[in-house]
């Protein structure tokens, strides 16, 4: 093992046990914040009843299921972000860019580096990839406006995925390259086993977190379902769709 391996290692592990705890603790303060009928007002019913939901935990656990997924898409992608930024540094002295929608600068053999990271390749609609474009056009020109002659190279990373055709030549805007997943891991950080290097400080104490979790989320289930009860179903315990159609929908 390199010195130099065994160093990113040191950072890799330091960095995930000062900040995992925070993807973590996010996940839970989430779920502490979590309404019932916010969640319902944002849910399409008549799918309810199209998958033959019967009982008021299905439904609970449905919503909460999708939303949870989701918002854990968004708080790790946020994670992930951060230590890309903190290995670039230590490898490349790279730092976070206070550029609109970049998220990360660093120089490597001459050329400038802009980088926008994203959780995974399919990311975003039209207007918000336009939007990427429209930030590295801005980025590249205040750059060479401040009098850096350095050649500036716009990057899309993502954390996981794969892009095969990683140049892109869109008919409007700055050329670009995507990187993803093993691409990107080596790019930030020169060294091509970083994407797999990833997984053990992951993994360190994760079971034990998730069991904190899970404690929250049993409980969240549990009295979610006692409020759909109570809100939305019949004497007889039968669903009253109407009323939660009503709910949803009425003007």
């Amino acid at each position: 093992m390199s010195k130099m391996f065994l160093l990113r290692y040191i950072f890799l592990f330091i960095f995930t046990e000062t900040h995992i705890g925070n993807f973590h603790q996010k996940r839970i303060d989430s779920l502490n914040k979590l309404k019932l009928k916010t969640v319902l007002q944002k849910k399409n019913p008549y799918l309810f009843k199209a998958k033959f939901l019967l009982t008021a935990e299905e439904i609970v656990k449905g919503l909460t299921d999708a939303f949870i997924s989701s918002n854990e898409e968004t708080i790790f992608g946020d994670w992930l972000e951060g230590l890309a930024i903190f290995i670039n540094g230590k490898v490349f002295n790279g730092q976070k860019s206070s550029a609109d929608g970049i998220d990360l600068e660093f120089e490597n053999i001459g050329i400038r580096y802009i980088v926008a990271i994203k959780s995974g390749p399919n990311w975003g609609n039209k207007s918000q990839k336009d939007k990427m474009l429209s930030d590295f056009a801005d980025a590249k020109r205040k750059i060479h406006t401040s009098g850096n002659k350095a050649n500036v190279i716009c990057v899309n990373g993502c954390c996981y995925g794969r892009d095969n055709k990683p140049q892109k030549y869109p008919k409007k805007g700055v050329d670009y390259l995507k990187l993803c997943g093993q691409r990107f891991w080596e790019f930030i950080s020169d060294d091509e086993n970083l994407y797999l290097d990833l997984i053990i400080p992951l993994g360190h104490n994760s079971k034990e977190r998730n069991e904190e979790f899970m404690i929250s989320y049993s409980k969240m289930i549990n009295k979610f379902t006692k409020e759909f009860i109570d809100d939305f179903c019949k004497e007889n315990g039968e669903i009253d769709w109407d009323k939660l159609v009503k709910f949803n929908s009425q003007k």
